[in-house]
């Protein structure tokens, strides 16, 4: 019932930023809880980020915290991840997720419902 499309990745040297945005389809967006994933080859699916549905509430892995940001313009329909201080361990595909979840769990890939094609980012060093 959503579809999600990510852009935004690409290129870039180590210390360097991207943003990353996701789109959703259809007049219920704001009613999901929105999560970013990310993939590297031969590794398992790890968590990001997430926003709340208002964007009250924003979670973000270790890894992330402090370089990462996740928002949301329920207007537009869009989750954006700003990535700053980008590392080579950055590099994945990243992934953007809807679902419906709570502050007790939002960090496992069952906790979402939908999922985008991905979008992939590559840091050099």
């Amino acid at each position: 019932q959503v579809q999600l499309v990510e852009s935004g990745g690409g290129l870039v040297q180590a210390g360097g930023s991207l943003r990353l945005s996701c789109a959703a389809s259809g007049r219920t967006f704001s009613r999901y809880d929105m999560g970013w994933f990310r993939q590297a080859p031969g590794k398992e699916r790890e968590f990001v980020a997430a926003i709340s549905t208002s964007g009250y509430r924003t979670y973000y892995a270790d890894s992330v915290k402090g370089r990462f940001t996740i928002s949301r313009d329920n207007a537009k329909n869009t989750v954006y991840l700003q990535m700053n201080s980008l590392k080579p361990e950055d590099t994945a595909v990243y992934y953007c997720a809807a679902g419906d979840f709570n502050s007790a769990t939002y960090a496992h890939t069952s906790d979402y419902d939908y999922w985008g094609q991905g979008t992939q980012v590559t840091v050099s060093s």
